[in-house]
């Protein structure tokens, strides 16, 4: 079963953030920069995680997964946004 996740990440040096900025598109789509909405199976968040934390420096990088539960279309109703609009659903890409 596939559930919603939020991924935020606060990387303090340049080549590990387009690193973790690489890893984080193939799982999701940005909301921000540093923010992105990932819909995935239990094995691809295992995946996520196992692949982020290579790439970090566990004592200067934060990142935060966020579950917001089963429902996609739910959540997606709930998210309010100020200025430009989320991007709309793209196709998503599932590194295997």
């Amino acid at each position: 079963m596939r559930r919603s996740f939020l991924l935020c990440y606060d990387i303090a040096d340049a080549k590990r953030l387009r690193r973790i900025h690489r890893v984080a598109k193939a799982y999701g789509e940005p909301w921000q920069y540093s923010v992105f909405y990932c819909v995935l199976s239990a094995i691809e968040r295992v995946r996520l995680e196992r692949d982020l934390a290579e790439i970090i420096n566990h004592a200067h990088d934060q990142i935060l997964i966020i579950d917001l539960g089963l429902r996609d279309d739910a959540v997606r109703s709930t998210v309010t946004t100020l200025g430009p609009a989320l991007p709309e659903e793209a196709s998503r890409v599932v590194v295997v």
